[in-house]
């Protein structure tokens, strides 16, 4: 198991390493300054001296909070409405138009709106993450509903199962793979409608301080250590649903 934890980082770690090289190389022969381009040293540096000191961790917590609801609760409407579409062609033939339009409109045109609307605390943050999760998961859902075998249901329904017994025993099951794709995509888009809301309106977040390392402090290597944090962040939580998915779709 071992070796092939290895063998599966290894790629990984082979190109983190190009990339950091490649950028340290650029800091070097364009002679920049860490105040236009910090190398990776000084980035990593100020990563560690702001985690010491304090500075990302309140603006962190405050990022994840909101993530953490945007996410659950535009995932379990997606789950629903994807559920519904997939089930109901006059529901899709309802719902479907205004879902791709506001899937069409950009995100930064309408946390500005929504931060007037619901105020620049948690729920504007919340209801940006939910708009911008919603639409993959309930895609995923609708699709990976209607890919169910014909012949699993026809099964189930010979067998006299429930409504209720189809869906958890057929269908759910049978779908969790697409589903699982919509939340791949979903949690990495929630982290980015974290931050665009944070940077409509907002005292706290990553994406405020990344605001204030910029204009304020000017200090560019907090800055790349406050968007290290925000790609970690991701990273963790897109681990996290792989690590989810292989448990569950393995176990069937």
């Amino acid at each position: 198991m071992r070796r092939e934890t290895v063998r599966a980082l290894a790629p990984v770690l082979a190109a983190l390493a190009v990339f950091l090289a490649a950028w340290q190389v650029a800091v070097l022969v364009g002679g920049l300054q860490p105040s236009i381009l910090p190398s990776p040293r000084h980035v990593a540096e100020r990563f560690v001296e702001a985690f010491a000191e304090g500075t990302i961790q309140p603006h962190l917590g405050t990022t994840l909070s909101e993530i953490a609801w945007g996410f659950g609760i535009g995932a379990a409407l997606a789950l629903v409405v994807g559920y519904v579409m997939a089930r109901s062609p006059l529901a899709e033939q309802l719902v479907s138009p205004y879902i791709v339009a506001a899937q069409a409109v950009p995100i930064l045109a309408l946390a500005p709106l929504l931060t007037i609307w619901f105020g620049p605390g948690l729920v504007s943050k919340v209801v940006i993450c939910a708009l911008i999760v919603f639409f993959p998961i309930a895609v995923a859902t609708m699709v990976g509903i209607r890919s169910v075998d014909v012949r699993l249901l026809e099964l189930g329904r010979s067998l006299r199962a429930t409504r209720r017994q189809v869906l958890w025993t057929i269908e759910i099951p049978a779908a969790l793979p697409s589903i699982f794709g919509g939340v791949r995509v979903g949690v990495t888009l929630s982290v980015i409608g974290a931050i665009v809301g944070e940077w409509s309106g907002a005292s706290r977040g990553l994406g405020v301080l990344i605001n204030v390392a910029r204009g304020a402090l000017f200090d560019i290597p907090l800055m790349f250590a406050t968007l290290l944090t925000i790609a970690l962040v991701g990273i963790g939580l897109y681990l996290t649903v792989v690590i989810v998915e292989r448990r569950l779709v393995g176990a069937r």
